[in-house]
């Protein structure tokens, strides 16, 4: 989730969207994706708590203050989960109990969880297909979980499958996920992938997994910033035509930020240009504030507030 700090030459010196890359804007989903979304409103503001990853790591507040916290500081009264953060409660009857009282008391609404889990219940992308099933059967807790807290969806990643190229990696990942669309499904939970690094940042093979699995409840978490697709190398995938690609299979948006300038303006992200894209596809659902810059208190605060303001101008 972290926001690169070489990007500022390529994004600068990115390509304009060409008459190809343009073409994509009319790119029509293969199955429907539903939104949940703020009633009268085509869009909703949403936060990530990945955002307060440096509160969590100075123990100033734990998942169980994020509710809170999102609709008191910030005035967010949607809440985007990261799963390193139920430390390892997910499954706690009580726990849940607890967290989604605390919601509903002040009037928040649980959007997603962001599972990061590849590593500890293996990967849904593994080039072994024991690997593969065996990691969708250690993802159902998560989705539990969602269902719990009334959440639409589960983002997961396209990590896993080693060094595989391209065709392989496209096979790997598409078995993955529909072993654990198929649990979502029965639940009425989605499953996103989000643009996170590898072959899942190159717009056309994300594009081509949705194609390929073909169900309603699998979409993509299209995130403004995350098109790396070597961190070796530092390549970058065009991130404005990689959001046409992904974007007709959203099922929310993640507005990364890392940097201001004295105007308001994301200094890294063309922000108007990404807003563009993203009313481009008829999008309606939660867009969720992901600061990705320093995390120490007052740089988080400033960069939520920051982030949250220039999406409400742009929407």
């Amino acid at each position: 989730m972290n926001i690169p700090s070489n990007r500022r030459k390529f994004l600068k010196d990115s390509l304009k969207i060409t008459a190809a890359g343009t073409a994509l804007m009319s790119t029509a989903p293969i199955a429907s994706a539903a939104h949940h979304k703020k009633a009268g409103s085509k869009y909703t503001i949403s936060l990530a708590e990945w955002s307060l990853r440096g509160w969590f790591e100075a123990g100033k507040m734990t998942n169980l203050d994020f509710a809170d916290i999102s609709k008191n500081t910030f005035g967010i009264h949607a809440i985007e989960y990261v799963s390193r953060f139920f430390d390892g409660k997910e499954g706690n009857a009580s726990y849940l109990k607890d967290l989604k009282k605390r919601t509903d008391d002040l009037g928040v609404q649980n959007v997603l969880i962001m599972v990061d889990m590849y590593s500890e219940a293996g990967a849904l992308t593994s080039s072994d297909k024991n690997i593969r099933k065996k990691a969708a059967e250690n993802h159902h807790v998560w989705v539990d979980a969602a269902k719990f807290l009334d959440c639409h969806c589960i983002r997961v990643n396209a990590y896993g499958y080693e060094d595989a190229n391209y065709e392989d990696a496209l096979k790997y990942t598409v078995d993955g996920m529909n072993h654990l669309v198929e649990y979502g499904k029965k639940q009425d939970i989605s499953i996103v992938i989000e643009n996170h690094g590898g072959h899942s940042s190159n717009g056309r093979w994300l594009r081509q997994v949705m194609r390929e699995v073909d169900n309603e409840y699998f979409g993509t978490l299209p995130d403004f910033g995350n098109f790396k697709t070597d961190h070796t190398t530092g390549n970058f995938y065009d991130p404005y035509v990689g959001m046409h690609e992904i974007m007709p299979f959203a099922k929310g948006v993640s507005a990364k930020s890392s940097l201001f300038d004295d105007k308001g303006d994301e200094i890294l992200i063309d922000y108007p240009k990404m807003i563009k894209i993203v009313k481009a596809h008829d999008f309606g659902g939660y867009v969720g504030v992901e600061w990705g810059g320093k995390s120490d208190v007052e740089s988080t605060k400033k960069g939520i507030m920051d982030t949250k303001k220039l999406l409400e101008t742009l929407l």
